[in-house]
């Protein structure tokens, strides 16, 4: 594919964008949007452009080229597997992607931006301002698209990457992680502009290089984090705000922060099926999984397993396909 075919926006990130459309209007006359519903409400993307050619992360890098190479009808199977869970459920919008657009991440919608639920209108998205090369051009693509649905956009000044690096506690409290693909300063300037308060933890991982690697908001009174991977200062702040489950760094890895919750249902990737029993990465996968389970049968929750493996070649898991549209499934207690 020709440089020039793929979407190209370096000089819409070098500045704060906010765009204030005409907003959709429902039958009463009053803005409306997706993040209004009150079933939960989840923008995904189907993998026409998921590609491994660029590595961009230490996941990829670890992987030889000749095993990196995506079988695509096994990523649809997979991506529609995810899919037809959630949208039995939920609402789910799946994101137009572009023709010829080259953008081989736009699959992990986490990362485009993100819903700021504190807000009461519901109607302003954080759009992301990416470090990692292969995914600046996922800036055009998502202002465009919740424009269009009459969002209002804001694309910070600074590098941010969407809900995978916010994640959002209670009321107008977040946790932000910062270091690696997001800066500190951007958290800064939303506490500003939007009366919220972000705790910032400082990410020194390469192989859990966002936020939803390590922390996992399970309800609004509790939160898994692996708090090994951040300093005291940093869980005291944290603990301040929600009661913190701990897990370890080996817990972590093979992503069970990497969950979205969908009503009492925990949605987590496992390849367990496809790795060799009794090798190292077959142990670290169960015991990820049986602690996962613990921790659901413990708070009332069940869990759904899928298996995406074709997504773990961009070193990539489940959270990552899966962007917040609301939080409706946080309204309802379990216990």
């Amino acid at each position: 594919m020709s440089t020039d075919s793929r979407i190209q926006t370096r000089e819409h990130v070098a500045k704060a964008v906010v765009r204030n459309p005409k907003p959709v209007q429902a039958s009463s006359g009053e803005s409306w949007n997706y993040s209004h519903l009150e079933v939960p409400a989840y923008l995904m993307c189907p993998p026409f452009s998921f590609d491994t050619g660029q590595p961009n992360n230490i996941w990829m890098m670890d992987i030889p080229e000749q095993g990196r190479g995506v079988e695509r009808n096994k990523a649809f199977r997979q991506f529609q597997a995810l899919y037809q869970f959630l949208s039995s459920r939920a609402f789910v919008q799946l994101l137009p992607v572009p023709r010829d657009c080259g953008l081989q991440d736009l699959v992990f919608t986490a990362n485009i931006g993100l819903i700021l639920e504190h807000l009461p209108a519901r109607d302003t998205v954080v759009i992301s301002n990416y470090k990692s090369e292969p995914r600046i051009g996922e800036t055009e693509v998502g202002v465009k698209f919740f424009q269009s649905m009459g969002y209002k956009t804001i694309v910070p000044t600074t590098k941010f990457e969407g809900e995978a690096e916010l994640k959002h506690l209670h009321d107008n409290v977040y946790v932000g992680g910062y270091g690696l693909r997001s800066d500190r300063e951007t958290y800064a300037q939303l506490e500003e502009q939007f009366d919220m308060k972000v705790i910032k933890v400082r990410e020194h991982d390469p192989y859990l290089y966002h936020l939803d690697c390590t922390v996992f908001p399970l309800t609004d009174e509790k939160t898994i984090v692996c708090t090994e991977m951040f300093d005291r200062k940093e869980i005291s702040e944290i603990e301040r705000h929600t009661e913190v489950i701990d897990i370890t760094r080996q817990e972590a890895l093979p992503g069970l922060c990497n969950s979205v919750r969908l009503g009492n249902i925990i949605l987590n990737g496992s390849n367990i099926h496809e790795l060799e029993r009794g090798s190292d990465a077959y142990k670290l996968e169960l015991q990820k999984t049986r602690k996962l389970e613990d921790v659901a049968t413990e708070n009332g929750f069940e869990v759904a397993l899928f298996n995406l493996s074709e997504y773990q070649k961009s070193g990539a898991a489940l959270s990552c396909m899966v962007m917040h549209l609301n939080r409706a499934s946080y309204k309802h207690r379990l216990l």
